[in-house]
């Protein structure tokens, strides 16, 4: 029996047996998951089968959870669905380092293979020889002895994927915002069409044992919230930005890092879905210890998901009809009709929106919520209400004038940051201008119709602000976004 002191000596020195095989063998068997071959081929088929869906031909990534399965099988589930039965020739799957410090670098293991109870994963070789070569590259390792952020991913993988595939394990030490850019560059040409990406990371980790409460009440709303406007960020493969969301919030995101990274590796006609979304709480039934669990796919060829023909013109007349029903209930004080969106609709997509009314022809209300938090259907009914009853610059909307007010509607795609105000294009982007804790927004529609070139537009957005009209010109940060416009002017 090992003295006290010895059991890390113990464990380090099979590690090192594990390693000097050549041969990975995951601990995780038997505590993250079943370590029985069968029972756990049975539980993961379970989940895709219960997730739905079929395969996505224009999967080329994958954003999961490494909560242990019974946690966040079923959310990873909805995502990995999309590469059910499809064949792939490497797998690169980027995780955080949770037990290891490595500042600066990304720990390759030196092994020749990845053992789980479904079987060997063979690892390129080739690919982690070149990419040993590149600074921000290393083979640490006791980076992957205990690590179960990739390893949790791996069993999925060989259930889903059709036949076998090259495994390139990667796990990320703390990157600055050169090094998340210089790693993306150094993966990018392994990045084919015959490779999958992985992305491992949970979301926000809540409660006293993680160090992270920045409120006490209604907490699922508060990191439904947190959770979604960092995504937002994903969703719009802004790397920068969610980086910035994760700082300015203090969001304990663990795989920020990989995340930032596959953003910049992500090729520009891609896009990001979101497929699932839960909290460890919804099965504990613990708010005050949470951790949030986000999947999503990685897909070429789709371009933005918010075009100018993502809604269709029965789903724009829906969503406008929606919109006059509410208020028109509200000020009859009847309840407003029930509704139902089929969840394939372009009206059931998480997306931003803004309620817009007018009076003959001048402003009357306008509020809206920038970032994707629910379905768009969802955002506009709250904020068509909003709009009518709650804009602080009007009197709420009285019922003699409903008959004169015609209503707009504004679709937002995910907002983005830019390096400079000169990126900014006029009657294509709306603009979030934020500087010393002060912001304003201006929708994509309202320079052109003030007849406000770039630079006098940036001044009314800074006054809107409460800044004074040249402090946009230093130290702001811009965010950007596109929309959807249509209205009942439109016929």
């Amino acid at each position: 029996m090992a003295r006290e002191g010895e059991v890390g000596t113990i464990a380090a020195e099979a590690g090192r047996l594990v390693m000097s095989e050549k041969t990975l063998k995951s601990r995780l068997a038997g505590s993250w998951y079943p370590a029985d071959p069968v029972t756990l081929a049975e539980e993961i088929d379970g989940y895709l089968d219960r997730a739905g869906g079929s395969a996505e031909p224009s999967t080329i990534g994958l954003l999961l959870p490494h909560a242990g399965y019974r946690y966040s099988g079923a959310v990873a589930a909805h995502a990995v669905v999309a590469v059910r039965g499809r064949t792939f020739d490497r797998v690169i799957v980027l995780g955080p380092s949770h037990h290891v410090a490595m500042p600066g670098r990304i720990s390759l293991p030196d092994v020749d293979a990845v053992e789980t109870p479904l079987g060997r994963i063979e690892t390129d070789r080739k690919v982690m020889e070149r990419l040993w070569t590149h600074p921000r590259f290393a083979s640490v390792p006791e980076a992957h002895l205990e690590e179960h952020a990739v390893q949790i991913e791996l069993p999925f993988l060989q259930r889903a994927l059709s036949g076998s595939f090259a495994l390139v394990p990667a796990v990320c030490g703390a990157l600055d915002r050169a090094g998340v850019r210089e790693a993306a560059e150094a993966l990018k040409p392994f990045f084919d069409d015959r490779t999958l990406l992985v992305v491992s990371s949970d979301f926000t980790h809540y409660g006293r044992a993680f160090g992270y409460v920045p409120f006490r009440d209604a907490v699922s709303e508060k990191l439904r919230e947190l959770d979604l406007g960092a995504f937002a960020f994903v969703e719009a493969k802004d790397a920068r930005g969610f980086l910035d969301c994760v700082d300015r919030t203090g969001a304990t995101i663990c795989g920020r890092v990989p995340i930032a990274i596959a953003l910049e590796a992500l090729p520009e006609d891609a896009c990001v879905r979101l497929a699932a979304y839960g909290r460890s709480a919804e099965s504990t039934g613990d708010w005050s210890h949470c951790v949030s669990y986000v999947a999503a796919t990685f897909e070429r060829g789709k371009g933005s998901r918010a075009s100018g023909s993502s809604l269709t013109p029965e789903e724009k007349r829906a969503l406008l009809g929606l919109a006059r029903h509410v208020i028109e209930a509200r000020l009859r004080g009847a309840s407003a009709p029930a509704y139902s969106f089929a969840s394939s609709s372009g009206t059931s997509r998480k997306m931003g929106a803004f309620v817009t009314l007018h009076e003959d022809g001048a402003l009357r209300g306008c509020i809206g919520e920038i970032l994707p938090q629910r379905a768009l259907w969802k955002a506009v009914r709250e904020r068509a209400a909003d709009a009518a009853f709650h804009d602080p610059r009007f009197p709420p909307l009285r019922e003699e004038e409903l008959e004169r007010i015609d209503i707009e509607i504004s679709a937002l795609t995910p907002p983005r940051s830019v390096e400079s105000w000169r990126e900014i294009e006029i009657g294509r982007h709306g603009i979030v201008l934020s500087k010393r804790g002060r912001s304003a927004v201006f929708l994509p529609q309202v320079a052109p119709e003030q007849g406000w070139g770039l630079e006098e537009t940036l001044r009314h957005l800074a006054f809107k602000a409460g800044l004074g009209p040249e402090d946009w010109r230093e130290g702001c940060a811009f965010r950007v976004f596109e929309a959807i416009v249509f209205g009942e002017r439109d016929g």
